[in-house]
């Protein structure tokens, strides 16, 4: 499925719900690819559009899984916070996860999409597809987020679900406590965005959500 949910702003999610997993097209980069087994459906997707990046929110299996067979296919340059590179360049997604190991390091690992070069670490205020990097770690070291002001718009990648992938609820959540490298830091990450004043707002997993009010009481509840 391919949605455009904004001038610019397009939303491609290939799971057996809408919106289980999500991909995002900012401009002409593409944020996200979502599972290994998705990279056929999205190279297919993406053909005849003009794609010159890949930016990654974050190196975990369900968001970079396809990235280096899409970069391959495409022939673009892979970016991503500095925190994950190590874990997007060795192949080893457990250096981003909580624990040194345990059933989410093996089941990272056997999940996780090949290694591949990052070309750029993206930092705050850089500019990727008309959007603003924003650093936002705690889910993962070098999570970022992406903003775009004009329209308040901001892609947040795991800081928050909307679904949760695996019971496929629908609602608000913090993500997973065993993949999130240091939940504390990931609610000032929240509580930081959320500062923004965001009007739509997209999630990794999950419908975008043009509730503002809904996400800042949210993210206001959540523990200190």
């Amino acid at each position: 499925m391919i949605e455009e949910i904004a001038p610019q702003l397009q939303r491609l999610s290939f799971g057996p719900v809408a919106d289980g997993v999500n991909m995002y097209v900012i401009g002409d980069v593409l944020v996200d690819s979502g599972v290994s087994w998705s990279a056929a459906k999205l190279q297919l997707a993406l053909a005849g559009r003009s794609v010159t990046g890949h930016a990654i929110t974050h190196a975990h299996f369900d968001h970079q899984g396809a990235s280096h067979f899409i970069a391959e296919a495409l022939g673009i340059p892979v970016w991503c916070g500095e925190g994950d590179r190590a874990a997007l360049e060795s192949g080893d997604p457990t250096t981003v996860l909580p624990k040194p190991r345990g059933a989410a390091h093996r089941l990272a690992r056997l999940l996780a999409g090949p290694a591949h070069p990052v070309s750029r670490a993206l930092r705050e205020g850089d500019e990727v597809g008309g959007f603003t990097v924003i650093e936002s770690p705690g889910h993962t070291p070098g999570h970022i987020a992406f903003w775009r002001a004009d329209d308040r718009a901001l892609v947040l990648g795991d800081v928050l679900f909307n679904r949760n992938p695996v019971t496929l609820r629908r609602r608000l959540a913090e993500p997973f406590a065993t993949f999130t490298w240091n939940p504390a830091v990931n609610r000032a990450s929240a509580r930081a965005l959320a500062a923004l004043g965001p009007e739509l707002i997209c999630f990794g997993h999950g419908a975008p959500l043009r509730d503002p009010d809904a996400f800042q009481r949210f993210v206001t509840g959540l523990p200190k």
